[in-house]
């Protein structure tokens, strides 16, 4: 009775996207080699990022498998195990750790993995998976994350029928990082944010759904520069939490007339280019609130609405009246699991000074589906930078300084992007030549083009830059796309 009510119990934690906490030690229904490591070694386990045994902490016994993450390594230990075809298992595993990760790959259905934000204590993951009608072995596999600290795992169980062996267990080995730098690559094997088309550095731009004296433009006038066109803005509606968009008629008209039809049908243009467009949230005067699980699901719904209707690859959050990290991530799991891939969010610089801050914290809580932060980095004065020294915004030290915080706060490097005006007349304060901005990037990612403030470590990932906006770009002569996306092309 008792592994029956735990088996139920994981099973609607698994259709609730929940991570149970349970107490107890790993089921004997066990099909892993040393699952609990107290043998004395990491038998049946290959690792890397120099795992090792420890005796503290431990979940039950006398020993727990812990690893650090460092550079490009992830730690990951993973062990192949034979299984039957098209039969249903259970993975589980008592870890501790920030974003600690357990999955399993060569399923021959859906490979699946499931993960705990931050943990000061045991917590237990589980998951499920069903195996295809020719597989024979799938491989289990623990790993933390770029920038993390070390993790530990314990109690390790694979619980199902056994398969007939077509490999041996693999004796351990380690490796060093294949680089010093501290970040991860544009890509990973587990949860890998956006919808993996998008190029390693890319130019973000935002389009005026509004008439505000920049260059008027149609969505397919947008040049191919740009690799994400946030459509600013969506708008409040009566409902709390929801949104809804409409092309504004005073646009349209100084466009010569541009229908819904028209807008939708230039959307499908840019996407077949290459281009990704999604649908911003926000802005100065927005005043959408997600503050509970009723407006959190009213907003998911009305963006995934809207990501039907048009096409739109994703959203953009650009609240600059707070948000909630807790239902906003909510809602953004929500539309990313119903198919808008693409997140971004455009913080104000006061928003990311501390891991504390609800932008902050919703980034890290939603790190493995995130796609990139653009902070702005403009219309903000003085802040302090990650070595606690005040920085004035206009300088590239205001731009790799602020930078470095979010990449020592455990966002990885490409998921941040720099913010700016395209022009002096886009903002109110903060604009820098688009020169600054590339010798800013080329300090982040290479060591060199640095001011005063020169980071520890090079970030070779850096995404890549956001600018406001495409239409004041595009006042401009395309000065800034036309100049930062060159220097992109030349990182890393």
């Amino acid at each position: 009775m008792k592994h029956a009510l735990i088996a139920l119990f994981s099973s609607l934690a698994l259709c609730l996207g929940l991570t149970l906490a349970l107490t107890g030690n790993a089921s004997a229904a066990n099909l892993l080699t040393n699952p609990g490591f107290e043998v004395g070694s990491l038998s049946g386990w290959s690792c890397t990022g120099g795992a090792s045994l420890v005796s503290s902490p431990v979940h039950s016994g006398s020993g727990a498998l812990t690893a650090a993450p460092a550079g490009q390594d992830k730690a990951q230990c993973s062990q192949p195990v034979s299984v039957k075809a098209s039969t249903e298992y259970t993975l589980s595993a008592w870890v501790q750790g920030s974003y600690t990760y357990l999955g399993v790959t060569g399923t021959g259905t859906t490979d699946t993995s499931t993960w705990t934000p931050t943990s000061g204590s045991w917590t237990q993951l589980s998951l499920k998976f069903k195996t295809g009608a020719s597989t024979s072995s799938v491989t289990i596999y623990l790993h933390g994350w770029y920038g993390q600290p070390a993790y530990f795992a314990d109690d390790v169980s694979l619980d199902g029928p056994g398969g007939t062996p077509t490999t041996t267990p693999t004796t351990p080995t380690t490796s060093s990082p294949t680089t010093s730098s501290s970040n991860p690559p544009t890509t990973t094997t587990s949860n890998p944010p956006g919808d993996g088309t998008l190029p390693k550095h890319v130019l973000t731009g935002y389009w005026h759904n509004f008439d505000n004296g920049a260059k008027a433009l149609k969505i397919a006038d947008v040049p191919k520069s740009y690799n994400i066109i946030a459509v600013s803005f969506a708008d409040a509606t009566t409902t709390p939490g929801a949104v809804s968009f409409t092309l504004d008629p005073g646009l349209a008209s100084k466009l010569g007339g541009y229908t819904d039809a028209q807008f939708k049908a230039d959307i499908k243009t840019v996407q077949g280019r290459g281009q990704k467009v999604i649908i911003s949230v926000g802005g100065q005067n927005g005043t959408i609130s997600v503050n509970d699980s009723n407006s959190a699901n009213n907003f998911a719904n009305s963006i995934k609405s809207l990501i039907s209707s048009y096409g739109f690859d994703g959203v953009d959050i650009d609240l600059e009246n707070g948000v909630n990290s807790t239902y906003m991530g909510q809602a953004l799991r929500s539309i990313y699991n119903g198919g808008g891939k693409i997140i971004t969010m455009a913080p104000q610089t006061i928003d990311m000074q501390s891991t504390g801050a609800e932008y902050f914290k919703l980034a890290l809580n939603i790190k493995d589906i995130l796609t990139i932060v653009n902070m702005q980095y403009y219309n903000s004065g003085s802040m302090l930078g990650c070595d606690q020294k005040v920085y004035s915004q206009g300088s590239i030290d205001f731009l790799t300084a602020l930078a470095c915080i979010q990449l020592q706060g455990g966002l990885r490097a490409d998921q941040v992007g720099l913010g700016l005006p395209a022009s002096g007349s886009a903002a109110g304060g903060g604009y820098q030549s688009p020169s600054n901005v590339n010798a800013a990037l080329n300090c982040l990612a290479k060591g060199t083009g640095c001011g005063g403030f020169k980071p520890s470590t090079t970030y070779p990932a850096i995404r890549g830059a956001m600018t406001w906006s495409i239409n004041w770009d595009a006042s401009n002569g395309y000065a800034f796309a036309n100049s930062v996306s060159a220097n992109l092309a030349t990182l890393p």
